[in-house]
């Protein structure tokens, strides 16, 4: 089996790892977004699974306890938890990523608590007492995880998680480096079903099926330029790979992206510093998200410029030639940072088209005509 066949696996039997890790005597710890270090969960002998929803299951139960008109990617994770589909979770834990996951911890840990349920505060906004403000945030978990787990955290095992995930970051990196060749020799389909795959298992089993898929991937003979455009890819969660078949079936590639479940979860390094919690607290702080506010800088060409200087460099390094936002229905966060990045964009003469989704597969058939209309316009 190859390695590309082995994350298919993976991808469409989400969980099953996890749930043979746990039957072997191992706990799970699930948890909501990129603010969650998996380092220290690791660190302590536990695995980490970060929670995904469905979008091809209906929302059928979820709606009873948590308002429709909420993020249809939380009520579908806990629509799923209430039809005991995360019964393998021995712990639970939500960032305060925004006001939608805040509130659903509170939700999900009075109607299906698992026996360890944690909520992390994490600063909104970036200033001096940010880092001291999150630092003991994490040190707090911490504390919590050791008396769950029946040991303490000792810093160089610590030391040594960081050093994995940093591994597993760089390899990340590899792959989408990959993308640059044109046209690519990975899909950007492909890349999505190791990503998701990967949330679900341990880091040492996800470099391994990484390794794996760029040794198979440098053997593709190249092929000759298509002349098809090159998409950047800008959202929240996709963790189904349906959305980027799409765009890449109606005549694209895929090529970058700045996505939760993208590059915007491994894309920066920890720093491996004396204390590595203090490596850990800017690595996470740091990290792109719509949810975050940084310092007013300058007059507003500065200011976007100092927000979004980093997707300038995606689009240039990997040559895209247009961006498509992808942006689940009632995101507040993207919602309204996505018209300022449009702005921003458009000044650096890139085409956008901005797509507001349900978190459905149903909604791949309306989208295609949008999609189809964009591309040619910018071919």
């Amino acid at each position: 089996m190859t390695a590309m066949q082995k994350i298919e696996d993976i991808y469409n039997n989400r969980g099953s790892r996890a749930r043979s890790l746990r039957d072997e005597g191992h706990k799970i710890i699930g948890y909501f977004c990129c603010f969650v270090p998996d380092e220290i969960i690791t660190a302590l002998g536990l695995v980490p699974y970060r929670i995904q929803g469905s979008q091809t299951e209906p929302i059928d139960e979820a709606d009873a306890l948590l308002e429709p008109m909420a993020c249809p990617f939380a009520r579908s994770c806990f629509n799923m938890a209430l039809k005991d589909e995360y019964d393998f979770l021995d712990g639970f834990v939500a960032p305060h990523s925004c006001d939608t996951i805040e509130r659903l911890y509170h939700i999900w840990h009075t109607n299906k608590p698992s026996p360890f349920n944690h909520l992390i505060n994490v600063p909104h906004m970036l200033g001096p007492s940010s880092d001291e403000f999150y630092k003991n945030e994490l040190l707090y978990f911490t504390r919590r995880l050791e008396e769950f787990a029946g040991r303490k955290l000792d810093l160089e095992r610590l030391k040594e998680a960081i050093r994995l995930y940093n591994r597993r970051r760089a390899l990340l990196r590899e792959l989408y480096g990959l993308r640059k060749e044109n046209p690519p020799r990975v899909t950007g389909a492909e890349i999505t079903k190791t990503l998701v795959a990967g949330m679900g298992i341990p880091a040492t089993e996800h470099i391994e099926l990484i390794t794996g898929l760029i040794a198979e991937v440098k053997e593709r003979p190249a092929a000759a330029s298509d002349g098809l455009p090159r998409i950047f890819l800008w959202g929240n969660e996709i963790d189904d790979s349906s959305f980027i078949e799409l765009v890449e079936e109606c005549g694209a590639h895929v090529v970058m992206d700045d996505l939760c479940t993208g590059s915007r979860f491994f894309w920066q390094d920890v720093d491996e510093t004396e204390d590595p919690f203090d490596g850990l607290v800017r690595r996470y702080l740091d990290i792109h998200c719509p949810r975050t506010l940084k310092p007013q800088a300058g007059a507003r060409e500065d200011d976007l410029e100092n927000r979004f200087g980093y997707i300038r460099r995606f689009i240039e390094d990997w040559e895209a030639a247009g961006a498509i936002f992808y942006i689940v229905r009632y995101c507040d966060t993207c919602e309204l940072e996505g018209p300022d990045l449009k702005e921003y964009l458009n000044g650096l003469n890139l085409p956008v088209l901005m797509i507001e989704d349900d978190y459905s597969t149903s909604t791949m058939g309306q989208l295609r005509t949008r999609i189809q209309a964009f591309l040619e316009m910018i071919m």
